[in-house]
């Protein structure tokens, strides 16, 4: 026992605080299996074990909030430091005859479309048209102005949700209600490539 208290002695303020924080994680899981297995078993749980399974309830309350805003801050921070737009623009370029053929097939089954799809010329249309909002959305999404609108976008967001913890916002909002009425999507269409004229 001597030993061990002079070790402890040699510990500096912050080993310490850890030593007893590793301590106290030991309990609160040792309490947690012996609560579960004595449950099992039918019996009732000790008064010591009701205590650390307590104590450990309100330190995780305790630490729970600062926890969420460090790592919120962290997000934040690094979020600053990506190029979200250009990856999505990589994306269109590295998809995009797929999306074309997408886009054709999606139009062709459209249901308010097909007096216009009977046109002559009705497909190169749509090639064009899809093909001109493909690069000019690509155009967008690589200009550093857009990369710029998307990180203030998240950045903003992750302020207020950290604003929103720190504050517990989120405990004030009522319960979510149903909405009244059931959205009803239409059943997909099979994969198929349209067939080139």
């Amino acid at each position: 026992m001597n030993g061990f208290i002079g070790w402890v002695e040699q510990l500096h303020g912050w080993q310490v605080v850890w030593f007893i924080l590793v301590v106290l994680v030991i309990l609160a899981i040792g309490s947690a299996f012996l609560t579960r297995a004595m449950v099992r078993l039918g019996l009732r749980t000790p008064w010591v074990i009701r205590r650390i399974n307590r104590l450990r309830d309100r330190v995780i309350k305790l630490v729970k909030r600062p926890i969420t805003v460090m790592v919120l801050d962290e997000v934040a921070d690094v979020i600053q430091t990506g190029h979200y737009t250009r990856n999505i623009s990589d994306a269109l370029i590295e998809n995009h005859d797929e999306l074309k053929l997408l886009v054709a097939e999606k139009v062709r089954h459209d249901p308010n479309v097909r007096l216009i799809g009977r046109l002559p010329g009705y497909d190169r249309v749509v090639s064009e048209v899809s093909e001109t909002t493909l690069r000019v959305l690509i155009e967008m999404l690589e200009d550093p102005r857009m990369d710029e609108l998307i990180s203030d976008l998240l950045r903003n967001n992750l302020e207020q949700i950290k604003k929103a913890v720190r504050d517990r916002d989120h405990e004030k909002v009522p319960v979510h209600t149903p909405p009244d009425i059931a959205i009803v999507r239409p059943e997909p269409q099979p994969h198929s490539r349209p067939d080139r004229a």
